[in-house]
């Protein structure tokens, strides 16, 4: 009986990772070209206080005569053809208050009518049932007066 030879060579080792080469720095981005008085006045010229810019436009408050007439603008202006988009900025406001302003403008005068012919309504029905509990408390009456013989 043979026995078979074994390799008895280790196993290769893992090799290490590779290492990468380090990055390009990217190259510095071409100023515009400008005169050289311009160059040389501005390196002459002391540098002006600046003024910090607003973070934010104030926000301008409209009256309501203000709103009404901005909205009636932006009605002519849509019903010559302009699309709503450039109305409303054509008017200087954003489409968001444009509509806001409009659902507000339509709102109280829809709730205030729809109000009125309600109440009205039920005023009359009001009217109508006391006439006729009157009625029906004016017959009891009767009756029972005649049952009792005080009629």
């Amino acid at each position: 009986m043979q026995i078979a030879a074994v390799d008895a060579s280790p196993a290769p080792a893992p090799s290490p990772a590779k290492k990468r080469a380090p990055r390009k720095k990217a190259a510095p981005k071409a100023q515009k070209s400008q005169p050289a008085v311009k160059r040389a006045a501005k390196k002459a010229a002391p540098a002006p206080a600046v003024e910090p810019a607003k973070a934010r436009k104030t926000r301008k408050v409209y009256s309501d005569k203000e709103r009404t007439q901005k909205l009636g603008e932006i009605d002519k202006s849509i019903s010559r053809g302009t699309s709503t988009r450039n109305a409303v900025k054509q008017a200087g406001i954003s489409e968001q208050t444009y509509y806001q302003w409009k659902r507000s403008a339509a709102a109280p005068a829809a709730a205030t009518g729809g109000h009125l012919k309600d109440l009205l309504a039920l005023e009359q029905e009001n009217e109508r049932l006391k006439k006729q509990l009157a009625e029906r408390l004016r017959k009891e009456n009767a009756e029972l007066k005649k049952k009792l013989g005080l009629a």
